[in-house]
């Protein structure tokens, strides 16, 4: 990567363009004369070349001196790096001690996303996530002790219609021990071909719906306590998007996004559904778009003589071609 980072400089250089990655040198290299791994490199140097992501795995399973001799060295060799990032299973970052992990901090390693998916034990079972409460919290704890930033991944909708309420309460006991810096949500969408979408086929796991789902989330919310977290809901997968600020100062707010959802008239709500599931809808504002208000209305109007769930099935059907 800094051989092709340097010839792309050079190509800069014989544009006139001193080094800096201009839109003359773009230009030739995405018009054909860089690779696809050019092409890659030169976008990531116009957009400053200062975010790494070591992802798609478990990084931190590694030896802690060996990562942190990784990590160092993106640091040396790339010194426009300011920021770099890794997965992490929480149950890795457990057998962690604090000390290796701040090694890790020292060395570059700025945060850490693990996904934690649940607190609840019974739920983490059913679904083998192979690592318990206990574990997601000392792990989270480790880190945050350690001084790396804290990302952790919860999953509304999880817990199907058993183990929903469980789902959220245990959830947010177990980020309310950690206080992680940020907290994303991802909503489930089972994968054919997995196990839960096996489970779901033969009845043993009822997922919920949109608005069960959101219904969970608020749960979640309103019992988050004595924490400083940041939510995010930044998939397409969440209802909500703009369900994003900070604890606790913005958390009346949040709930009252959500309340207002439920304050519109089942038809309201089931517009925006479609407008969000259809790629169209960020925010609940976006309802006073009267063109698209008006394409959602007729499509809504062409299942009043259907069965009543096909508009659910559907929408399911929709909401799995984004994963």
């Amino acid at each position: 990567m800094a051989e092709i980072a340097e010839e792309i400089r050079s190509l800069s250089r014989r544009c006139g363009e001193g080094g800096r990655i201009g839109e003359g040198t773009l230009r030739r290299i995405f018009s054909g004369e860089g690779n696809g791994g050019c092409r890659s490199i030169a976008a990531w140097l116009d957009g400053g070349g200062e975010s790494v992501f070591l992802q798609d795995a478990d990084a931190l399973i590694m030896k802690t001196e060996d990562l942190a001799e990784v990590v160092a060295f993106i640091r040396k060799t790339f010194p426009s790096v300011s920021r770099i990032t890794t997965y992490a299973r929480a149950k890795t970052a457990s057998r962690k001690t604090v000390e290796e992990l701040k090694r890790l901090r020292e060395a570059g390693l700025s945060r850490i996303h693990v996904g934690m998916e649940s607190g609840c034990d019974p739920l983490l079972r059913f679904v083998c996530k192979g690592v318990t409460a206990a574990d997601q919290v000392e792990g989270g704890r480790k880190i945050r002790e350690a001084g790396i930033s804290l990302c952790e991944y919860v999953m509304p909708g999880l817990g199907g219609k058993d183990w929903s309420r469980e789902h959220a309460l245990a959830t947010a006991d177990a980020l309310n021990q950690i206080d992680p810096d940020h907290i994303r949500l991802r909503t489930l969408q089972a994968v054919p071909g997995t196990e839960l979408a096996q489970k779901i086929k033969g009845g043993e796991f009822q997922p919920l719906d949109d608005e069960a789902i959101l219904r969970e989330i608020r749960l979640l919310i309103e019992n988050l306590e004595g924490i400083g977290s940041e939510i995010v809901s930044d998939h397409i997968l969440n209802l909500l998007e703009e369900l994003e600020g900070k604890l606790p100062g913005d958390r009346e707010r949040l709930l009252g996004v959500i309340d207002r959802f439920f304050s519109l008239p089942p038809e309201e709500r089931m517009i925006f559904r479609l407008g969000r599931r259809m790629g169209v809808y960020r925010r609940l504002d976006d309802l006073s778009d009267g063109v698209w208000r008006t394409r959602f209305q007729d499509i809504l109007d062409g299942y009043r003589h259907k069965e009543p769930l096909e508009l659910e099935r559907d929408l399911a059907r929709i909401r799995s071609r984004y994963i």
